[in-house]
Parts: structure tokens; C-alpha cells; sequence
């Protein structure tokens, strides 16, 4: 089974035949325009399988899954207290694999933006995690913790340790958080200006079966997108209580 998260700054529709030499199953990808809404033969036929959320139809968050494939939305709670946070897209994909997808926004917040979305969004959903694997642009990294939030990046990693839920980039290089030798996003597509903020998580079930992962190559991706694409790809499981997460 491959995973693929990546945010292609808009107009997946010019942009998504480059996806298709990753060969993937799953593909969580921001910043993409609701495909519902575009009259494009050839888009529309590759997006016949997805789910999408955005409150503007240009640039939202979908997941696209093969066509083999059922996905299923979940009624997981986007509201914390009197919050509502954005953007995540939890979806059920052939019963028994759980993937979340994450876009995160300031969100007209001014203490709890990007970061504090996903730790608000932790509190009233992490209950619920079972198999799960948490993919997207978080836009955010240890090297901006606060001293003073107990909402920090580091934290919502410990957070999500405690529950067996690692990163899969810094398991498999080895890596610490904050310390990443190979940036996901480029600001302004300037390779001056590297940062590491795009990850995927995933519970012990999924990390054990981890058998390669790699990010996009610069000199094909930073043509059509600030983000380089995460690839990860999971051995077949011989059996588990899971059920048949791995029949992609």
C-alpha cells in the first residue's frame, strides 16, 4: 500500500498526471479545488473516488483513493469549545484503515493558529484513533516552539506518542524533530529558504509495516508546487486484528 501527502498550491487539475507516476493508493493533497465543481473530462475520471472539505471551492483539502477502493466519511468533531478548526478530513477507507487529513490554518486565531489547530482538534477526537494515519501540511515545526504553550509542535507529538502514533519520516531517517536534513516546503519556491512541515503519522500497525519513504525530488516537484510530495509505502501484513487494511 502507498500513501502520498502533498499540497500542490492549487490547480490540482493541471497538475495531478504528475501523481500518477507515484502509483499510489491514497492521496491526501491540500490546497486542491473541489473536483465536483470543475468541468474537466480528464480530472474528473482520475477524481472519481474522493472526499473533499474547503470553504472555497479553489483551495480546500481532498483524498483521493483507487478505484477499487471504498472511502467513507467520519463524523469526527471540527469543534473545540466555541472554536471550529480547519481544515481536517477524516475518512474510513475499506473499512478498517482510518486516514486523517490535515491542512492546518491560522484560522483567525492569535494564539491558537496552525499548530494549536491540530492540538485542539487531538482533544476532542484522539479517543477515536484506531489504525489511523495522520497526513498533511501542518505548517509547522519544532524549531518554532513557544516556551510559554503547552500547544507547541513538540507537543502534539507527545501527545501522539502516547497514544502510538509516531511520525514515520523521523522513524525511518532516524531524525529528531526540528532537525530534518531534507526539507518538504520551500517559501516562495526559494531553495534558500528550506523548512520541514509536512508529515505523516501513523499508528504502530502501519509503522512496523513501513518499507520505504521518501520525499519528492526537487528538480521535478518545485516546478508546479512550493511543497514536495511525502511517499510512503507499506508492506502486506500476513495477518492482524485489523483486518485487511493492506488489500490495496
Amino acid at each position: 500500500m502507498r500513501v502520498v501527502t502533498w499540497n500542490c498550491n492549487g490547480a490540482l487539475r493541471k497538475k495531478f498526471e504528475h501523481l500518477s507516476d507515484l502509483n499510489a493508493d491514497i492521496y491526501v493533497i491540500q490546497e486542491c479545488e473541489d473536483p465536483v465543481r470543475i468541468q474537466d473530462k480528464v480530472f474528473n475520471a482520475w477524481a472519481e473516488n474522493y472526499l473533499w472539505t474547503g470553504e472555497n471551492k479553489h483551495k480546500g483539502i481532498g483524498i483521493f483513493v483507487n478505484s477499487n477502493l471504498k472511502i467513507e466519511l467520519l463524523n469526527w468533531d471540527n469543534q473545540y469549545k466555541d472554536h471550529t478548526v480547519k481544515y481536517f478530513l477524516p475518512c474510513l477507507i475499506n473499512g478498517d484503515i482510518q486516514v486523517l487529513g490535515i491542512w492546518t490554518h491560522k484560522n483567525n486565531s492569535p494564539n491558537f493558529g496552525y499548530i494549536g489547530q491540530v492540538w485542539k482538534y487531538l482533544q476532542v477526537n484522539k479517543e477515536k484513533f484506531d489504525n489511523v494515519i495522520i497526513a498533511g501540511d501542518f505548517n509547522s515545526n519544532t524549531i518554532w516552539d513557544e516556551w510559554d504553550r503547552w500547544w507547541n509542535h513538540s507537543d502534539v507529538v507527545k501527545e501522539l506518542k502516547e497514544i502510538d502514533i509516531e511520525s514515520l519520516y523521523h522513524n525511518y531517517f532516524k531524525e529528531e524533530q526540528g532537525k530534518e536534513s531534507q526539507p518538504t516546503f520551500f517559501l516562495h519556491r526559494n531553495q534558500a529558504r528550506p523548512y520541514h512541515i509536512d508529515y505523516m503519522f501513523a499508528s504502530e500497525i502501519f509503522s512496523s509495516r513501513l518499507s520505504k519513504l521518501e520525499i519528492g525530488k526537487v528538480e521535478t516537484w518545485l516546478k508546479i508546487s512550493d511543497h514536495l510530495p511525502l511517499i510512503c509505502e507499506f508492506n502486506k501484513a500476513q495477518s492482524t486484528t485489523a483486518g485487511s487494511y493492506v488489500s490495496p
